[in-house]
């Protein structure tokens, strides 16, 4: 974004097997979480992003964001870059089912997800590894994914199609099976649902062969969302967002985009309060509105940087917290909103700052 800097590393270019360079660390989960339904992204390096660190997750994120869901990706890994809000994934690159299902419980218990997104079988068939024991393995896994988390929605994708017409073929015979294998699970009063990943990207949709491009990511992405509000609760209720004023408690003065800008960067001031649209602010999950444009901390903000206006993405970086106390703190920078210098004056700008509490960080909804 703009002035962000956006610290996309380069994935490696070859198998499912090999691990990317990601944007931000792998590992342990930094286990961002904004208290909203918990989303489980499960599978491969499809769901990790080789090749678009993120992958499907970043347009996944942005979608639920901004149509006022609040969603909560969980996992024990962690990339992608700041356009992602969360971070939190359980995307392994090279693993097959079988490893999946190995590890499985663990997870699960440690995240207590109430949505799962599986979309795996690409290794079993890029490995060759016993496919015709593949379908078995992907009804066993969901059987373990259904007896620990009963209450939870399981929606399970068709996998990709492969460029390599032999492997394309496997993969067509692996996901000839699924639907059968999701219907029994129904049919035992599980609460398992099919996505048609398969249809929804064609080979020209992949970098190298085995992994989407950005575009492939987010046709992912516009698929698992359509899945998703089908059936109602998966990613909790959609907010209905509500404009209002916020107004100062040391200045009386209402925040306000000067000149009814909506260009990116411009820095929000202070004003005295006239009820018009550039001091109306919507709330929708975590993001702060105003004029079609989020309230913005740059990346990498200290102390005095300025809040600006950017357009909205879900990251982080524009995620707010309106806290009991008054004070408005940002999910990414930890800081919170300030009128700088402790002045009261019309036109004086709105920056960040460490949270104190004290009456220039204090606002109202008015």
């Amino acid at each position: 974004m703009g002035r962000y800097a956006r610290r996309l590393a380069t994935a490696a270019a070859t198998l499912a097997l090999t691990v990317a360079v990601t944007a931000m660390p792998g590992g342990v989960a930094h286990a961002e979480s904004n208290g909203g339904v918990r989303v489980m992204p499960l599978g491969d390096s499809i769901t990790e992003g080789t090749q678009v660190p993120g992958g499907y997750r970043i347009g996944l994120w942005q979608r639920t964001a901004s149509a006022g869901y609040r969603v909560d990706l969980v996992g024990t890994q962690f990339n992608g870059p700041a356009a992602l809000g969360d971070h939190d994934h359980e995307g392994h690159p090279g693993w097959r089912i079988d490893q999946i299902d190995a590890n499985i419980g663990g997870w699960l218990q440690n995240t207590a997800p109430r949505t799962v997104l599986l979309h795996i079988g690409t290794n079993d068939v890029l490995q060759n590894y016993q496919l015709s024991g593949a379908p078995g393995r992907l009804s066993g896994l969901l059987d373990r994914i259904t007896a620990a988390v009963p209450s939870a929605d399981v929606f399970v994708a068709t996998i990709i199609a492969l460029s390599n017409t032999g492997q394309d073929s496997a993969a067509r015979a692996f996901n000839s099976a699924i639907p059968g294998i999701v219907q029994s699970k129904v049919n035992a009063g599980r609460r398992v649902h099919l996505v048609d990943m398969r249809s929804a990207l064609t080979t020209a949709d992949l970098i190298d062969g085995i992994h989407p491009t950005a575009t492939g990511y987010d046709k992912m992405a516009a698929t698992w969302y359509a899945a998703l509000r089908a059936v109602p609760g998966s990613i909790g209720t959609q907010t209905t967002p509500t404009s209002s004023a916020l107004v100062g408690a040391a200045s009386g003065r209402c925040l306000d985009v000067p000149g009814s800008s909506t260009a990116n960067g411009i820095q929000p001031i202070i004003w005295d309060c006239g009820g018009r649209p550039n001091q109306q602010w919507t709330v929708s999950g975590q993001a702060i509105q105003s004029l079609g444009k989020c309230l913005d901390s740059p990346t990498g903000a200290t102390p005095g940087t300025k809040v600006q206006m950017w357009a909205c993405s879900g990251a982080a970086n524009q995620r707010w917290n309106i806290n009991g106390n008054g004070t408005v703190s940002n999910a990414g920078s930890g800081l919170c909103l300030d009128v700088s210098g402790n002045a009261t004056a019309n036109g004086t700008p709105v920056i960040l700052w460490s949270c104190t509490t004290a009456a220039n960080q204090r606002w109202t909804r008015v």
